[in-house]
Formats: C-alpha cells, sequence, structure tokens
C-alpha cells in the first residue's frame, strides 16, 4: 500500500471496527490485498507446477477454504499434528496433504489412533505424504504401516544447501529408497521435498543468490537422477518434486526449477519478516488492532516522576502516552507513525505503555495497527480473525485448535 494511502485506509478501518460489536486486540485480514496477492502468485506460476498452502502461515479454515478456491487448489502443507487431524475431519477426497517435517512416530501413532472415521470422503493413507528425513525414522514408519496394515505415502527430505537436516548425500538417499523398494505393501515412495530459504539469506559476500540457486537446483536434480536412473519401479509422473516457500517462491518460477509443487502462505499476507527483495511486488494484507485505554500528557515513569519534564523535553516522542489492551506480541507498531513501546516503563502484554509526538490525534477508543513479523505464531494469539473488505469487517472466522 503506497504510503499515502495509509492516513485515509486506517482511519476508515479505526472508524468501522470503532463500531464493531467488540473492542478487543484483533488480527484483521484484509481480503482485497490478499486477493492482489493471489493475483500476483498466479500470474507467476507456471502451468505445470502445482501450489500448496502452507497451513501454518496461514492457520485458519475459512481462510485456508477462500485460499484453495481462488488458487483452484487442494494441496496443503501441514507442520502440526493437531492441524493435520482437523484438516482430515473435513477433507474431502481431493486433499493432498504433505509434512513440512518429520512427525515424531508417537505423534503419526497418535493421529491415527485419534482419527475421527466419520468423514468417510478422506483416505488418510491415500492423501497424506509423510516427510522422511533419515532411514531410521524410514524404518519406524515402516513398523507403523506394518502394525497398521496399512501402505503409507512417504516423502523424502533432501538436504539441498540449507543444512537443517534431511537425507544429506546421495548415498543416504538410495538407503531410502532400498528400504522403500523392498516393501511395497507397506510402503509408497511419493516424491521428495526440499527447502532452500538460505538462498535469499546467505550474504553476498559469501556467495550470490544466482550461484546458491543453482546449487540448490543441481542438488535437487542430482536425487531426481538417482530415482530415475536407479530406481524405475519408483519413478512415476505423479510424484511430488515440492520446495520453495515465500522467501523463494519468485525464483523458482523459472524454468531451471526443479520443482513440481511449490508451497507458500506468509507472501500471501507478508508480515515484516517478509519485507524481501524478492516479494516485492506483494503487499502486507494482515494487520494487529488495538484499541487504546488510557491517554495522558507527557510520560511519567515511576520513581523518576521529577524526571517527567526532562524526558518529554528530550525526546518529543514521550510528549503523550497511550496504554493499549494487550501489547508485546511479536509485531512491529505501523500506524500511526511515530508509536513506540516505552522501553523504561517496561513491555506488557496487559497494557503495553506506548509513547507518541503532540501531533498524533488518538483518543480513547481509537485503533493502533501493527503488522505482525510472521503469522504462523502471532496469528494464534487471537481467538478469532476479522476478514475486512473496503476498510469494513465483512466476516469472522475462528483460527484452528493447537490441541
Amino acid at each position: 500500500m503506497p504510503k499515502e494511502n495509509l492516513s485515509p485506509y486506517f482511519k476508515r478501518l479505526n472508524a468501522s471496527l470503532k463500531n464493531y460489536k467488540q473492542a478487543i486486540p484483533r488480527l484483521l485480514i484484509d481480503l482485497d490485498a490478499l486477493d492482489r496477492n493471489l493475483a500476483v502468485l498466479q500470474s507467476m506460476l507456471q502451468a505445470a507446477v502445482g501450489f500448496r498452502i502452507v497451513v501454518k502461515s496461514l492457520p485458519c479454515p475459512a481462510l485456508l477454504d477462500y485460499i484453495m478456491a481462488k488458487m483452484d487448489t487442494k494441496r496443503l502443507m501441514v507442520f502440526h499434528q493437531p492441524f493435520l487431524s482437523t484438516i482430515a475431519a473435513s477433507a474431502d477426497a481431493e486433499y493432498d496433504v504433505l509434512l513440512g517435517k518429520p512427525m515424531p512416530i508417537q505423534t503419526a501413532k497418535y493421529f491415527y489412533q485419534t482419527l475421527n472415521t466419520n468423514n468417510t470422503t478422506f483416505d488418510p493413507f491415500r492423501q497424506i505424504q509423510w516427510l522422511i528425513d533419515t532411514p531410521a525414522r524410514l524404518q519406524q514408519y515402516l513398523q507403523l504401516a506394518q502394525g497398521l496394515s496399512q501402505k503409507l505415502r512417504i516423502n523424502l527430505e533432501i538436504d539441498i544447501g540449507l543444512h537443517r537436516g534431511g537425507v544429506p548425500d546421495l548415498d543416504t538417499l538410495r538407503t531410502a529408497l532400498q528400504l522403500i523398494e523392498a516393501h511395497p505393501d507397506f510402503l509408497e515412495f511419493s516424491g521428495l521435498m526440499g527447502y532452500d530459504p538460505h538462498v535469499v539469506k546467505l550474504p553476498k559476500i559469501v556467495r550470490s543468490q544466482e550461484k546458491a540457486f543453482e546449487l540448490a537446483c543441481d542438488s535437487y536434480d542430482q536425487c531426481k537422477a538417482v530415482i530415475k536412473e536407479e530406481f524405475p519401479n519408483l519413478w512415476h509422473s505423479d510424484l511430488t518434486f515440492n520446495g520453495a516457500g515465500s522467501p523463494t517462491l519468485p525464483l523458482h518460477h523459472s524454468a531451471r526449477s526443479p520443482l513440481n509443487d511449490i508451497s507458500a502462505g506468509s507472501c500471501l499476507v507478508k508480515p515484516t519478516t517478509f519485507d524481501i527483495p524478492t516479494l516485492v511486488a506483494y503487499e502486507p494484507a494482515c494487520y494487529i488492532a488495538t484499541p487504546i485505554l488510557k491517554k495522558l500528557q507527557g510520560t511519567t515513569i515511576p520513581a523518576i516522576e521529577p524526571l517527567k519534564g526532562a524526558l518529554n523535553w528530550i525526546n518529543a516522542a514521550h510528549q503523550q502516552s497511550y496504554f493499549i489492551y494487550g501489547g508485546y506480541w511479536k509485531a512491529d507498531y505501523y500506524y500511526p507513525s511515530g508509536l513506540r513501546e516505552n522501553k523504561l516503563f517496561g513491555v506488557s502484554t496487559n497494557q503495553s505503555m506506548l509513547n507518541a509526538p503532540l501531533e498524533s490525534d488518538l483518543a480513547v477508543d481509537d485503533f493502533v495497527f501493527l503488522r505482525p513479523q510472521q503469522s504462523e505464531f502471532v496469528f494464534l494469539q487471537f481467538g478469532n480473525l476479522l476478514a475486512i473488505r473496503h476498510q469494513e469487517v465483512v466476516e469472522e472466522w475462528k483460527l484452528m485448535d493447537e490441541n
């Protein structure tokens, strides 16, 4: 959003929220901005590449439904077993769920033990790809499959330069593939997942983005070649070769990418951590709004009350104080400009103290606005999120249950 549009935008939003039924800290999703971000994504995706929504970045069933409909996809990436259980309870036969990190075997067992059997349209054996990072974990999942008398789909995590785990070399990949090939009644190879955020995070003096991307793609291609050339029985056209993530999403719009399945989520709402060059085409679509409870002239700090005048003189930002409903979120104050937490008073999750210069015209019951630094953790701190369109609340959506 251009800076000149911030004031009228947030003034209209402030007026809308002041008239809403409940004045508490809220997480907002701007559907207009979200639609524009989805259009950017659609314009860049190659026709042969599927889009997979990262659930941890958008942990709201109604929001996921909205994006799935807009993007014509039912591919999800899930990082949390309770979210997987929630999705499995209502998903239909077209869903394809890829785990985004390896689950401890006890967690996988618990998922199947507590599975909601009322949903007969979702097959938890055919429609879930379990992510496996080591031959040892693969052996555990083989034993689970044998105990369940069911075949499990296995996607292998490969290390393509991030070095956060996953299959580290081609020999280890061969060992895992041999185990899958030896147990066709219980294990089905479904593809690979290679995550590459290091590509855009490495300092240029260490390695250029172009070189890092090329090396990551080469590593991925080598793994694909091993499957195709040495394990032809496991190779087929429906294998999932997943990767990317919001930071490197635009890089994989090129033909050089080895992927046929791209995951992203955060870029669609763009928290401040994702204000990076590769995502310049995307715009913020999520905000925290919270009401002002108290307004005071100047800044008074306990035990140093006589210094009130000096504090206000030294720093114009101390000329007004506001106490807001809540605070201490992993977020940055965004509107109005000039707001800042008072570090001397101390941050609070109950009533944070903000300072502002005299030109700030906020009053009690007005709202201040923040941008989350990330979505997956911050979103879950709010019971429901508000979907807004044209700065008006249009729907209230429940967030995922973490338990």
